[in-house]
């Protein structure tokens, strides 16, 4: 099982601090949702824990080291922070190809993952084609590819229909169910409410819950955060 463990972590802009001191811990076998008002802090701490960004202070530990450590880190981390970065003319199939071989992973596992995601039967489409939703769906594939014990994700949710939402709700439960580790950052909380078991909420670069996720969510955050909506 994979562990992550945040300490302290802080990242600063000049004399703004976007990440503030930030602690929590991301159990193993669960998925966490990670929640918070828009510019709260969220997407820079998935950054610097998958070292897209250097913290000005403490720590963001995958398996007790920073992800430029790891030995395999397509193998232990599988990340999507943004559903663009595909090339438009490139085939879906190539796509994941290119990545397959730049982390030395079976160009087996393309197929695979192309079937998990349900795009077998857009593989030989070139990307420009592609909905939103399905470009989410191949940014998950790429992150499937190495069946990493750590899933990372930011918005995964945004342009899928609510069959593609109840998909991908089944498949954070299976990664988990099987001893994977999840932490999704959404705003949707209604889906996370489906589907966390754990809930880390962060308000102006700062922890303000962390635990356990219950049977009103959306009242946790309000009352956590102090906005004044849940959206």
């Amino acid at each position: 099982m994979t562990s992550v463990r945040i300490r302290d972590l802080t990242k600063r802009y000049g004399d703004v601090a976007v990440v503030d001191g930030l602690t929590f811990d991301v159990p193993a076998g669960a998925v966490t949702g990670f929640l918070g008002p828009n510019g709260a802090g969220k997407t820079t701490t998935l950054r610097m824990l998958v070292g897209l960004a250097r913290p000005s202070a403490g720590e963001a530990l995958i398996d007790g080291r920073a992800y430029r450590e790891l030995r395999e880190p397509r193998r232990t981390v599988g990340a999507v922070l943004e559903s663009g970065g595909f090339h438009p003319g490139r085939r879906g199939r190539d796509h994941l190809r290119i990545l397959a071989g730049s982390a030395g992973l079976p160009a087996a596992r393309v197929d695979e993952v192309l079937d998990e995601v349900g795009l077998g039967n857009a593989a030989h489409r070139r990307v420009r084609t592609y909905s939103l939703g399905m470009r989410q769906r191949l940014g998950l594939a790429g992150a499937l590819l190495g069946d990493p014990g750590l899933l990372v994700l930011d918005e995964p949710a945004n342009g899928l229909d609510p069959a593609g939402m109840a998909w991908l709700r089944g498949l954070l439960r299976r990664r988990a169910a099987s001893g994977g580790t999840v932490l999704v950052s959404s705003h949707v909380l209604a889906e996370v409410a489906q589907t966390a078991d754990h809930i880390v909420i962060v308000h102006e670069g700062r922890l303000r819950h962390e635990g356990a996720a219950g049977a009103d969510l959306e009242q946790t955050f309000l009352q956590a955060t102090g906005v004044g909506h849940a959206g």
